[in-house]
């Protein structure tokens, strides 16, 4: 059963949807941008089964609040703030994408509270082109335009600490590929895996949504790394 709830953090409201044995290992989800945290439910029933699972809409995202004031080091404190709230010492921390930008940002900055880290196609992080972002659409959707303009700002021009941060993280981390269909450049998939100290890399020939493409392949790899 997944129970959706709300929880109110410095700044904004995040939504998250709470599911497994309340007695069970934490363990946190962060979807990619534009995503929400329903996006994991293909993989919930064989990902984690022992771990009390709570997956967030990151702010900007889903029915979390749109506070206007958007960026990773932002998305970083809720998810820190988050686990405050909740009594969460030290967690098992899985990101896609974007999740795993802030996931790792997280793992630099708290390292004492991160167990396992899972970093789905998320490259070390390096400037390129400015992204095109369209105006906002006249539909309705369920994230922020103003965040996908101010987060794609930031990936373009990223903070160099974010990859130096990388030779921080304590966490017995996996990094996981999406192949060469994907349009992230995996060389900097594989450098990511080789800058964090205790990091192993496993490609699933997927694209970039692993997890979504190919949920089968993603438990069969990740699940076991999970597993206490």
């Amino acid at each position: 059963m997944t129970d959706v709830r709300t929880v109110d953090l410095p700044g904004v409201t995040l939504a998250y949807r709470a599911s497994g044995p309340v007695d069970g290992p934490p363990l946190v989800l962060l979807h990619a941008l534009g995503e929400r945290a329903s996006d994991w439910d293909v993989v919930l029933p064989g990902l984690a089964p022992g771990h009390r699972v709570y997956a967030l809409d990151l702010r900007g995202h889903g029915d979390s609040g749109r506070p206007g004031a958007y960026g990773l080091p932002a998305m970083r404190d809720d998810v820190l703030a988050f686990l405050d709230a909740l009594g969460l010492d030290r967690v098992d921390l899985v990101g896609h994408s974007l999740g795993g930008a802030v996931a790792y940002l997280l793992a630099q900055a708290a390292p004492e509270r991160i167990d396992r880290l899972v970093l789905e196609e998320i490259p070390a992080l390096y400037p390129r082109p400015a992204s095109v972002v369209p105006g906002d659409p006249d539909q309705g959707v369920h994230f922020d335009w103003a965040m996908v303009r101010a987060v794609k700002a930031q990936l373009d021009d990223p903070d160099p600490a974010w990859r130096e941060g990388l030779a921080s993280i304590t966490a017995r981390s996996l990094a996981v590929a999406g192949g060469p269909s994907s349009y992230v450049p995996q060389e900097r998939i594989a450098e990511l895996a080789r800058l964090i100290p205790d990091c192993r890399l496993v490609t699933v020939e997927a694209g970039h949504l692993v997890h979504g493409a190919r949920p089968e392949e993603y438990v069969a790899a990740v699940a076991p790394f999970l597993s206490r």
